[in-house]
């Protein structure tokens, strides 16, 4: 009975981690050129575009503009 209990876990051990592989990671950095208080998604994911980065959003209680890219 605890052997299936085991594999089981093991399983979903590794379905986790394959799916976290799939996924893959992701990288996210301050924006150097957004001034300012974060207001708008719109104007955060625009600086970071031009700044190279695939996404950004404003995050936190102090309302940065975070950017984020595939590692």
């Amino acid at each position: 009975m605890e052997t299936k209990y085991l594999f089981g876990f093991v399983m979903l051990l590794l379905i986790s981690f394959a799916s976290q592989e799939a996924m893959g990671r992701v990288c996210e950095s301050k924006s150097a050129s957004y001034k300012g208080v974060c207001v708008l998604d719109v104007t955060c994911k625009l600086a970071c575009l031009n700044e190279g980065f695939a996404d950004g959003d404003c995050e936190g209680v102090r309302r940065r503009c975070m950017c984020r890219r595939p590692c």
